[in-house]
């Protein structure tokens, strides 16, 4: 007999449907699963054949064949035990067919118990494009499940609960939609850093309109502190937000059942030793890397110019677009990667060049140093903060309180308030993401604007991409000042944010 079972794939960060269908006939007993099958589908055959065994049933002996339709993609890692288990015990008549608007996902112990997969919730959205109105999952991975809304997620814990569920005998209930608990633990805060007031004006620039931002200064100055301290006064994820940054942590295993939803902007900061792969994703099949879990957060590169020349070079495409893409022989594959780019550096390889006589680098040395970054790549950067080392007396002064987070959060919620009124549900997120005609029709300048931005144009050599940066941020600084124009004070203090002292020469 032949039966049909819906399942759901995944395709890099995406879901599609794929059907099992399970065919058993006569001849020699055998078990074979076509349908371009990993290893880790393959060895589904061990798998179910025990769990059918050891809950009660009677494992045909007969030729079964399973086909993971469509077959020409690939199929990959162990949600397909359970559909290939239901459609052989439909197909052998042990159980009641289920409906056709049912769909299983879900991994198999030997003993007939489920263990949670990974990238249930853009499974569980793509159920939900397909039609699927009865979902079930593992009991561990319905909390996400049901995040995707639509279909009526049914946790299920074992073989034998599940049988019983379609026999009629003792029904299961859906999962009620997750809610988050409350409230979260604070991230470190601004007022517990001393002075520094125009770094972190720099960094409320940045977090009001997205934009992207390097920080400079010799070490021990405050530069990991107060990235650190960026995520406090990011405005919150809206749904779609959250739910598109959850997608790619899901794939990588990285939800759980208490906390299958991401609720504050991801934070990630690799180590200067990453390769390509680990930054842009790869592999095969293909996998999202740092950018991508990035995705609608921050990625922090610390000691930017250590990072790997060829790594570096990676960002920018994500940097521009929004996305990588990444392509091998076997397709190609393009993952979200919407990000804060926040970088941090020395003036030179020891670290003092322009603040400390113990700088003992010559002029070609810190050429070198600083040649590691491309001109691309600086240009793709909104935003130059210096940030010089404190001296004793601002250290060591029992100073008033400095300004909490929540306080710069206040005026950056204002500002991107703003932006979406401006810009509406189907226009940009923020400032730093405004196109040509965006730009064209909200940045505007008067003369006086025009002349100081020629001026600066020619004075430092700007390109045509760092002009629209410029522009981008002195419309975030006129929103935190709450000016429907720009004005030339807005433009003025957006121009002093491309130069450093670090490149100076």
């Amino acid at each position: 007999m032949l039966h049909h079972v819906r399942s759901l794939g995944l395709s890099g960060v995406s879901g599609y449907e794929v059907t099992a269908e399970c065919d058993l006939s006569g001849g020699l007993p055998a078990f074979d699963i076509v349908g371009l099958p990993d290893a880790a589908v393959k060895e589904a055959r061990e798998r179910v054949r025990a769990a059918i065994k050891n809950c009660g049933f009677s494992f045909p002996v007969s030729r079964i064949t399973v086909n993971l339709a469509p077959a020409d993609r690939r199929k990959a890692g162990t949600v397909y035990d359970l559909p290939i288990l239901v459609g052989i015990l439909a197909a052998g008549e042990q159980i009641r067919p289920p409906a056709p608007d049912a769909a299983f996902v879900g991994e198999l112990s030997l003993s007939g118990s489920l263990r949670p997969v990974t990238g249930m919730l853009p499974m569980a959205l793509a159920a939900g494009r397909a039609g699927v109105r009865a979902l079930y999952v593992p009991a561990a991975s319905a909390a996400e499940a049901t995040l995707a809304g639509g279909a009526a997620v049914y946790p299920v814990e074992n073989v034998g609960q599940l049988v019983a569920h379609l026999k009629g005998e003792v029904l299961l209930s859906p999962a009620q939609p997750w809610v988050p608990p409350a409230p979260l633990a604070g991230c470190p805060d601004f007022a517990d850093v001393k002075g520094q007031e125009t770094v972190k004006r720099a960094l409320e620039v940045a977090a009001a309109g997205g934009h992207n931002i390097a920080m400079v200064g010799p070490p021990g100055a405050g530069k990991s502190m107060l990235a650190k301290r960026l995520p406090s006064i990011l405005p919150d994820m809206t749904r779609r937000e959250a739910l598109e940054a959850t997608q790619v942590h899901s794939v990588l295993g990285l939800t759980s059942a208490e906390a299958p939803l991401l609720l504050r902007r991801p934070f990630r900061s690799p180590h200067h030793t990453i390769s390509v792969m680990g930054l842009a994703g790869g592999g095969s099949p293909p996998r999202p890397g740092e950018i991508s879990l990035a995705h609608n957060g921050v990625l922090f590169l610390d000691e930017l110019p250590e990072f790997g020349k060829e790594t570096l070079e990676v960002l920018r495409q994500p940097l521009e677009e929004g996305q990588v893409q990444i392509t091998r022989v076997s397709g190609t594959e393009v993952f979200p990667a919407r990000f804060m780019l926040v970088c941090a550096m020395n003036p030179c390889k020891c670290g003092w060049y322009g603040y400390d006589r113990r700088c003992r680098c010559s002029e070609r040395d810190v050429e070198k140093y600083l040649g590691r970054l491309s001109g691309p790549l600086l240009d793709r950067i909104d935003l130059y903060a210096e940030v010089p080392p404190l001296a004793f007396e601002e250290l060591s002064a029992r100073a008033a309180p400095a300004e909490s987070s929540a306080d710069i959060k206040r005026r950056v919620d204002a500002a991107r308030a703003v932006q979406t009124a401006r810009f509406g549900p189907s226009g940009p997120d923020c400032n730093a993401h405004m196109g040509p005609a965006e730009l064209a029709e909200h940045c505007a300048l008067d003369a006086a604007g025009a002349a100081l931005m020629k001026g600066a144009f020619d004075r430092m050599g700007l390109t045509a991409r760092s002009y629209d940066r410029i522009l981008r941020v002195a419309r975030t600084i006129a929103d935190l000042d709450g000016a429907e124009r720009i004005g030339v004070e807005h433009l003025a203090e957006a121009v002093q944010y491309r130069e450093s002292a670090c490149f100076r020469r």
